[in-house]
């Protein structure tokens, strides 16, 4: 997998260098892949680019970070940009993961708006609409058509061409494959005339350590139960690829002392189990041997102070 260590936006220009001079008939360009929590922005990305580069659970609200990955074809780059789900925040984490999923809006040259077939009635807010209607194009897919009614979807239809005029609708699954070859060549056909923006191998932009800590805090929400997960943070602290096994030591962020019990289980039993699947997954994405360190601290409402956000890595979108 092919990586960089920097996520600026590049220009044009440096994009035709890194690239080795890609001709101007190509396209190239971001698009934000935008929706309501859990309506499958994040497994969309992944089959877009055919790595799994954003964390998958089945609960609502696991991305909290711009994810962007990058998909290169023989006349077109796409760069996507997986977001938090668009949410009313209850607390100051979940304002900065708002306030990402809206920069997203502003710096995309194509808008992917989801809607869920099985949640018909989750749409946008009004202020969301509005900010959709004034992208520079739009395109609107209706993911999980494999669950979803046919009323449900065809509801969600006739809102997108009621409220949205002028975007194209798809009915796709993400899961399954269905009309995603359709959706990507709309989706490619609306970027705009542009030499490459990274080198041809990249497929995303985060460093390896970004990957390896969402993977981490992606096991801890299919381990852990209720609001404990959502109170975790994860940090790599050291990442020794000169040893074999490959030597990864992270922290475990919780909120309360309390929580801290609860990761670890009784005699370690629960923190083995993370670590164990977590190392799995790790060790597929790197392709390699490794030896996972995982250690759990307390840092007291760290969700809830911006001080505690940016020690933790978590940048201000807004």
């Amino acid at each position: 997998m092919a990586v960089q260590d920097e996520s600026p936006k590049p220009s044009s220009t440096d994009g035709a260098a890194a690239a080795g001079g890609a001709p101007a008939a190509t396209r190239a360009g971001y698009i934000a892949l935008v929706g309501r929590p859990n309506v499958g922005k994040s497994t969309l990305l992944n089959a877009l680019v055919g790595e799994k580069l954003s964390i998958v659970t089945a609960r609502a609200q696991t991305t909290r970070e711009r994810v962007t990955g990058i998909l290169t074809t023989a006349d077109a780059q796409a760069v996507f940009l997986d977001t938090p789900g668009l949410l009313e925040p209850s607390y100051l984490l979940q304002e900065w993961m708002l306030e990402a999923a809206l920069r997203a809006l502003e710096d995309a040259d194509v808008v992917l708006l989801l809607l869920d077939a099985t949640r018909a009635q989750e749409l946008p807010s009004a202020d969301v609409i509005a900010r959709l209607r004034a992208a520079t194009a739009l395109v609107v897919a209706i993911n999980k058509v494999d669950a979803g009614p046919v009323a449900a979807i065809e509801e969600l239809e006739s809102w997108s061409a009621a409220t949205l005029p002028g975007a194209t609708c798809h009915r796709v699954s993400a899961v399954t494959g269905v009309a995603m070859d359709a959706l990507l060549a709309d989706l490619v056909a609306r970027l705009p005339l542009s030499p490459y923006l990274f080198p041809e191998d990249d497929i995303a932009i985060q460093p390896v350590r970004f990957f390896v800590a969402e993977l981490i805090r992606e096991t801890l929400f299919e381990t852990l139960r209720e609001e404990v997960p959502y109170s975790t943070a994860v940090q790599v602290e050291e990442f020794r690829e000169s040893e074999q096994p490959l030597y990864i030591r992270a922290t475990i962020y919780v909120e309360r002392e309390s929580q801290k019990g609860i990761v670890v289980g009784s005699r370690g039993a629960v923190i083995r189990e993370i670590g164990s699947t977590a190392r799995g997954k790790i060790e597929s994405f790197l392709d390699a041997s490794v030896y996972l360190d995982l250690w759990v601290k307390a840092k007291p409402g760290w969700r809830r102070k911006k001080r505690g956000l940016e020690e933790l890595g978590y940048e201000r979108q807004g």
